[in-house]
């Protein structure tokens, strides 16, 4: 009768402690998922836009963003006098465009932040915030753009930047919410939608 109450004994604290360490076990793994869908948003970068100054995305809080790599010198460059139209309709509404030049195909923007500036306003009159030319592509791609196309960091999927003028859509939590290619015009229905929205 001792011999099976022992064993009896014995069976409970083994159980008691497997089920411990299972639970112990389940909380780290439930603590390890919730890390890694943590994900980042716009907000925490700050740029230097054309002009030198610097650009503070966290200003843009509770706005939805569209974001585009521009070039002066591609086929697509006359996509500015949509972008400028929907940003002038809608910039009241809690909407803004924000560009980013790039040199990164076929080097259709080669000239000086200085000289970009120069020509977006001569040419297509544009008023929305247009950052410092930097990368959106490869090793020295801008951190904005690494944000927009890695999934680690944006929570919603891995892109590679296409061409000039593709465009990325940020709701008004500074989350990453679609990406849109090169052809897709400011105009679609799609952007436009989604702005009213």
């Amino acid at each position: 009768m001792k011999k099976l109450l022992l064993l009896t004994f014995a069976t409970l604290i083994f159980i008691s402690c497997g089920n411990k360490t299972e639970n112990k076990t389940m909380a780290m793994n439930t603590e390890e998922s919730t890390e890694t869908l943590v994900k980042e948003n716009i907000y925490q970068f700050k740029v230097t836009d054309l002009y030198g100054e610097e650009f503070d995305f966290s200003s843009l809080k509770g706005k939805k963003i569209l974001i585009v790599n521009t070039a002066s010198e591609c086929g697509l460059t006359p996509q500015y006098k949509d972008l400028e139209a929907i940003y002038e309709k809608y910039k009241d509404k809690n909407f803004v465009i924000v560009g980013f030049p790039a040199n990164n195909f076929g080097s259709q923007e080669p000239g000086s932040d200085k000289e970009i500036a120069q020509f977006c306003q001569k040419n297509y009159g544009v008023t929305f915030p247009m950052m410092a030319k930097s990368s959106v592509k490869g090793k020295d791609m801008n951190e904005v753009y690494q944000f927009l196309t890695q999934k680690s960091k944006n929570g919603l999927q891995d892109s590679e930047v296409e061409w000039n003028f593709q465009k990325y859509l940020i709701n008004e939590k500074g989350e990453l919410i679609k990406v849109l290619s090169p052809r897709v015009l400011p105009t679609d229905k799609e952007i436009v939608g989604w702005i009213n929205s």
